[in-house]
């Protein structure tokens, strides 16, 4: 059967495209891509795909304060790898955005499909709860999170934000497990000015299943707290910090376990050509069964260089670097981007074994190439 998910996704396209007659503003876009690569880890693998994007989004006033607007696309796509035996191939349509938006110059609420992100940090982020966004995806894709979103922006600046995720199975940002799809997972931010900077601090509650293989094989329920603290200052350098804290509490033998994350960075641009744009971060991560005890550790460097050439073209290289595994992941590309069209190159070289996946620095095994052509409309 398809997906319930799905289904609701398309009813909400269907409530969409009729109102468009009666609306005071209607837009269908869509981003097209089609790729092509080759990597060798273990052995050599060649890749292929297309992808496309349809939206449709609608918006009409309701008063004078406010308004309200939805938007609805999905992700469909066919890809293909290839080693040395019969090609596997992939088909999916899923839902990608669909949520209902009501907002006033000072407030937003949103309930649907949707990406929820914050924080500092560009390349290591603690606070990285809701997306898995790589910084070396030129396209920045990623699956969005079910739930409903509010923000107020106050006069002084401040703004609060606040959520409950609802639906959600599959892990996101850097969890192993994925939610009690039908659990609620409320959360809550507020942002405050600084001079020449902000702050702020993030909370989210979630409840999951863990599974364990050792001692013997078991299962249980497992609550967790989440506790971040972000800032950035622009004192002619760009100064950020991102810090998290989550406790774990297994309601079978009540447990607990702390994980623990931690990021500091910086960004420059250079006055050289067009600019030349440089970010490093350091993130060290870990566990342990105290808030602040000895633990399990490990360490992340990152480096992000930037380079347009002119108008039309940029060149960015980024490099991680795994301290505890001393490895390396290396990635240059470049980028044209035109009136309707993108088209980028890139190169990459990974462990054969790199970081699994909804980790900081995973990417593809091995050594490669990527050529992508993107066409929006």
């Amino acid at each position: 059967m398809p997906d319930v998910r799905l289904r609701v996704h398309v009813l909400l396209l269907a409530l969409v495209l009729p109102a468009a007659g009666s609306a005071l503003g209607f837009e269908v876009h869509g981003r097209a891509s089609g790729w092509l690569g080759a990597s060798c880890d273990t052995s050599f693998l060649g890749v292929a795909g297309l992808r496309y994007l349809p939206e449709a989004r609608v918006s009409f006033p309701i008063s004078k304060e406010f308004a309200c607007d939805a938007e609805a696309s999905v992700n469909g796509f066919v890809s293909a790898e290839a080693r040395t035996e019969r090609p596997e191939v992939e088909a999916r349509i899923k839902p990608y955005r669909g949520f209902l938006r009501l907002s006033s110059a000072r407030f937003e609420a949103r309930a649907g499909l949707q990406k929820i992100n914050f924080g500092s940090a560009t390349l290591l982020r603690p606070l990285q709860w809701f997306d898995r966004v790589d910084p070396r995806d030129p396209l920045e894709l990623t699956d969005g999170v079910y739930g409903l979103l509010a923000r107020y922006y106050f006069q002084n600046n401040i703004n609060l934000w606040a959520w409950g995720l609802l639906g959600n199975s599959l892990p996101k940002g850097w969890e192993v497990y994925g939610s009690e799809r039908w659990n609620l997972e409320p959360g809550a931010r507020v942002q405050v000015p600084l001079p020449r900077g902000e702050v702020a601090a993030s909370y989210h509650y979630r409840r999951f299943t863990s599974r364990t293989i050792t001692p013997e094989p078991a299962v249980y329920a497992v609550n967790e707290d989440r506790l971040g603290i972000d800032g950035k200052w622009d004192v002619g350098i760009g100064l950020l910090f991102e810090v998290t804290m989550g406790r774990q509490v297994d309601e079978a033998r009540w447990d607990t376990t702390w994980q623990r994350a931690a990021t500091v960075g910086l960004d420059y641009t250079f006055g050289i050509g067009s600019g030349l744009g440089v970010v490093a971060e350091h993130m060290l991560a870990g566990g342990a069964t105290e808030p602040f005890g000895r633990g399990t550790n490990a360490q992340f460097s990152a480096l992000m260089v930037s380079f347009p050439l002119g108008l039309l073209d940029n060149l960015r290289g980024i490099v991680y670097y795994d301290w505890k595994n001393e490895d390396p992941y290396s990635y240059i590309g470049w980028q044209r981007t035109l009136d309707n069209w993108i088209f980028s190159v890139g190169a990459f070289w990974n462990p054969d074994r790199p970081a699994a996946a909804g980790r900081p620095i995973a990417g593809a095994a091995g050594k490669g190439v990527r050529a992508e052509v993107v066409y929006n409309h």
